[in-house]
């Protein structure tokens, strides 16, 4: 282990003998008390030592090589330190590859702030090479979304839509100008291509015959371009990835509305079922209005500023690679939303319906954890 104080945390004396990692209350963590020695020996962890270099320039500061291993122990238990060289196979693959990891290294930061044991955050970045998942919708924000899981080194990214390019579809970080015409499914392939760093193999280029066989779906994002799709999803559409366990999320925009969510689990979560029985427990004519709502061929542009259509695509993206690193992001069983003018982003949490085919009503949800509120300490005692 070649220990390395996380660079992407700010560091600051909280006072003489107590340090700060990291700014906001969600990942900062304070650490002491340290003497004077102590604290020069923090620079020394820069990821470039192992542990025999580390134990002889810290006698040059008296410091026992026990105090040394304390210490690295403790800071490691903390979440506040990474090991440039670690990560497994796939990892030192993605090390390589120096033109991509450039374009990574924000993403790669990040995942080291949250991923608390050393090198968790490029495993998991290398990790994202295996993952596949569709983004069902190529307008202003579907496209945006690809666009994002492409970036973020997401391996296989794959757009469905039909029809061809309108002019109301380009947005920037979506679907150019120059694609106007073209068949939305084509330009959105693309659009993915040129989004991804540059140097990674397209997963879905990798391989070939029998033995290389297709991955599953991790993810389906579910961003039509008419909103009402998201806002009332239609339960017969959403019945297939019930069926197969395929966890899929729900963004877009209507009327000036964005929403995020909720997020999917077969089995685990409300569904679309599940909201649209819960919408006709409360209102009896829901029914009737959905009928009217989606009859009949409508004509008119969708109401979907860019300022808003982005910010949806980003929460989206943001929730789909949270989900697919491992964590459970707050739309799951949720959804969020909010409207113009005031952007005022409100949590409504979808119940399991005990009618709904999908039977997660029968099952208990697992909690999560909330967030932290304040710098965590860790002061010996």
């Amino acid at each position: 282990m070649h220990p390395m104080l996380k660079p992407a945390l700010r560091r600051a004396w909280r006072g003489r003998h107590t340090v700060q990692f990291g700014v906001t209350p969600a990942h900062a963590v304070t650490f002491g008390p340290l003497d004077i020695a102590t604290g020069s020996f923090l620079d020394l962890l820069d990821g470039t030592r192992g542990p025999q270099l580390l134990r002889e320039e810290a006698r040059a500061l008296d410091l026992s090589d026990r105090h040394v291993e304390t210490l690295v122990a403790r800071l490691s238990a903390a979440g506040l330190v990474d090991d440039p060289r670690a990560g497994g196979p796939e990892a030192e693959a993605l090390r390589n590859r120096t033109g991509a990891m450039d374009r990574l290294r924000p993403d790669l930061a990040s995942l080291s702030v949250v991923q608390p044991e050393p090198g968790g955050g490029l495993r998991r970045l290398a990790a994202r090479r295996a993952m596949r998942v569709q983004v069902r919708g190529a307008g202003r924000v579907g496209a945006a979304v690809a666009a994002l899981l492409s970036g973020s080194g997401v391996g296989r990214v794959e757009v469905l839509d039909g029809g061809r390019v309108e002019q109301w579809d380009v947005a920037p970080g979506g679907l150019p100008a120059s694609t106007v015409g073209e068949r939305r499914d084509t330009a959105a392939r693309q659009l993915v291509r040129r989004s991804a760093p540059a140097g990674l193999p397209r997963t879905d280029e990798v391989g070939c015959g029998p033995a290389s066989a297709e991955p599953g779906v991790s993810l389906i994002v579910v961003a039509p371009r008419d909103g009402l799709a998201v806002y009332a999803p239609d339960v017969a559409v959403a019945e297939p990835w019930i069926t197969s366990g395929t966890p899929h999320l729900y963004a877009g925009v209507v009327e000036a509305t964005g929403m995020v969510g909720p997020l999917v689990l077969p089995g685990g979560t409300a569904c679309a079922g599940c909201l649209d029985l819960g919408r006709a427990d409360r209102d009896p004519q829901w029914t009737r209005m959905l009928s009217q709502w989606r009859s009949g061929r409508r004509e008119a542009v969708q109401a979907c500023d860019l300022g808003l259509a982005a910010t949806v695509a980003g929460l989206a993206a943001a929730h789909a690679l949270s989900f697919l690193d491992g964590e459970l992001p707050t739309s799951t069983g949720t959804r969020w939303e909010t409207a113009l003018p005031l952007l005022d982003w409100r949590a409504e949490r979808i119940a399991a319906h005990d009618g709904c085919s999908c039977h997660a009503g029968v099952h208990t949800e697992r909690k999560r954890t909330p967030g932290v509120g304040a710098a965590r300490d860790t002061m010996a005692g």
